[in-house]
């Protein structure tokens, strides 16, 4: 292919231009320069002779000695070179006239001061001194002109040689530095193994488009060559990789739900695991004993659902919403087995350890009915013979016998309500059960409605946090039946957006005075105490009316709790 403009002929020819204007402003300014050198000089000199002008005037009446000296000086000053030097043909012609209308004028005014006709001289000095300072004017506008085409021929060489900088720079980025990126890329796409790389349009008939058109045409051979090949790779490749995601998802998630002891927030991680991986919307898993649900769903999206398999019954589902691409259902089915047993083993564990806490605490109950409720009764039946043997009625002794009397009855009901809190979850399967029976056992014993809400989440909680819950709950609401003469009680619990946990028990009673206990009274401070083995907040507060005690503790305590 002719090549009919060539990149390289262009950029020189652009770059001599510049190079021209260049030499054509720096040599206009040097001779401006060069012929400015005396114009200080010319006018130091013409102000000068208004000086000089006056002094004469002045020795004409008061030194007529200096009279002749200063005439020669004059007439020297008058005829420097730096203003005879002013007769140019480039110098204005205003200035020029007036040089020489300075110099025809002197020899009148000099003979006048021969003359000794000093009267006639001042008389006329101020004319000339006037013609002097018009000279002086016209030197000083000279030299600005001079000036200002110094900077007017500065600027508009600058202008041109940036104008041409810019065009030079402009057709560089779009017939050279454009191709070349262009080719660049398209040597990237190549390296890469994609072929599919952006036209390379030149639209000059220069070097570059022979090259674009060159490559293009090479790049299509070699993708006509590779493409066959690609197919069959990228296919397999794309098995391999599905293959491989899919077992190292289930691998992550096995060695998440093997480790021990399992928990409601492991298994929530394991499912948030999955709907990252698999770019799920919404992952719920549902079973008769809890549901776990991670991500928001959407209303108007399908749901996709597999069963929950544990020893081949199925026990609840696994369903979920996509955001893009259906995950295979194979996959969905191992996962939902898995969680399902993981399931199967968290509850395993907390009923074991329920069963545990309760069986021990059961033992404190005996061994407190064994041994300290008989002791109490037996002090009880002593008191009562105590009183009964005393010959005379003695009011000393009878206070004090009836003072024994009622500190030992607050003793024993205070060890009854200890008895019935170790044994209030024997028999219970879980905590909703639990809450449900100690509200319902407290209701039949009192008039006052006791309310019971709750929302999902009691079913996390393992065996210590349960107790910890159950006697918080059960002693504030014996508070409200006891000290506030409430006639309702609710209780809620709830879980808020950072996952804590919430319990609530609000009464319409008289409302709490103190939270400083009374001496023998340990409800509140039990209480804290429990709060603070769940690493939790407890507040109590009185209302408007009533009182609201409210407890508040993390999914996962940084302690354990104890019993």
């Amino acid at each position: 292919m002719i090549v009919k403009r060539s990149v390289t002929r262009s950029l020189a020819q652009a770059l001599s231009a510049i190079v021209l204007l260049a030499l054509l402003t720096t040599g206009l300014a040097l001779m401006t320069l060069s012929s400015s050198l005396r114009d200080a000089e010319a006018i130091n000199l013409a102000g000068s002779l208004r000086m000089q002008s006056y002094r004469l005037a002045w020795d004409s009446n008061s030194d007529p000695q200096q009279l002749r000296q200063h005439l020669l000086e004059y007439q020297q000053t008058l005829d420097k070179p730096a203003l005879r030097d002013l007769d140019r043909p480039w110098v204005p012609r205003e200035v020029i006239s007036r040089y020489h209308h300075l110099r025809n004028a002197w020899p009148a005014l000099q003979q006048q001061l021969q003359r000794n006709d000093a009267v006639v001289y001042q008389q006329q000095v101020a004319n000339y001194v006037g013609e002097i300072d018009r000279f002086v004017m016209g030197l000083q506008r000279y030299s600005e002109r001079k000036m200002e085409l110094v900077a007017a021929s500065s600027l508009l060489g600058v202008i041109a040689i940036v104008a041409l900088a810019l065009a030079a720079i402009r057709f560089s980025r779009r017939q050279v530095v454009g191709p070349l990126n262009a080719l660049v890329t398209a040597s990237r796409y190549v390296e890469s193994g994609n072929f599919a790389f952006p036209a390379l349009v030149v639209e000059q008939n220069n070097e570059l488009r022979v090259l674009a058109q060159t490559f293009s045409a090479m790049a299509a051979r070699l993708h006509s060559h590779h493409q066959a090949l690609a197919g069959a790779v990228e296919e397999k490749t794309r098995d391999l990789q599905e293959a491989n995601r899919t077992l190292s998802l289930l691998y992550e998630i096995s060695q998440m739900l093997s480790a021990s002891p399992l928990s409601a927030a492991r298994i929530e991680a394991a499912m948030t695991q999955v709907q990252e991986r698999e770019n799920l919307r919404v992952l719920v898993l549902e079973s008769e004993q809890v549901r776990f649900c991670v991500g928001e769903r959407e209303p108007k999206s399908h749901w996709y659902s597999v069963p929950l398999q544990q020893d081949d019954e199925q026990n609840g589902t696994l369903r979920w919403q996509c955001e893009r691409g259906q995950p295979r259902q194979a996959l969905m089915q191992s996962l939902a087995n898995m969680l399902s047993r993981a399931v199967f083993l968290w509850q395993t564990q907390k009923q074991v350890q329920q069963m545990l806490l309760i069986e021990e605490r059961a033992t404190i109950a005996r061994e407190l009915h064994d041994s300290l409720a008989q002791a109490l009764s037996f002090m009880r039946i002593q008191l009562t013979l105590l009183r009964r043997t005393l010959e005379t009625p003695d009011p000393a002794a009878q206070t004090i016998i009836a003072d024994f009397d009622r500190t030992l009855a607050d003793a024993y009901r205070q060890l009854r309500e200890l008895l019935a809190t170790f044994r209030l979850t024997i028999e219970q399967a879980d905590l909703l059960a639990a809450m449900q029976a100690m509200i319902a056992s407290l209701q039949e014993q009192v008039t006052a409605k006791i309310n019971f809400s709750y929302q999902p989440g009691l079913e996390t909680l393992d065996a210590q946090q349960q107790v910890h819950l159950l006697q918080i709950a059960r002693e504030a609401v014996l508070n409200a039946i006891r000290h506030a003469s409430a006639q309702i009680i609710s209780v809620r619990y709830e879980r808020n957006d950072k996952g804590e946990h919430l319990l609530t028990v609000t009464d319409d009673g008289v409302g709490i005075a103190s939270t400083d206990e009374p001496q023998g009274h340990y409800g509140l401070t039990t209480m804290s105490e429990r709060a603070a083995r769940l690493s939790g907040e407890l507040s109590i507060q009185a209302q408007a009316r009533g009182t609201q005690v409210a407890l508040r503790f993390p999914p996962r305590p940084d302690v354990n709790s104890s019993r």
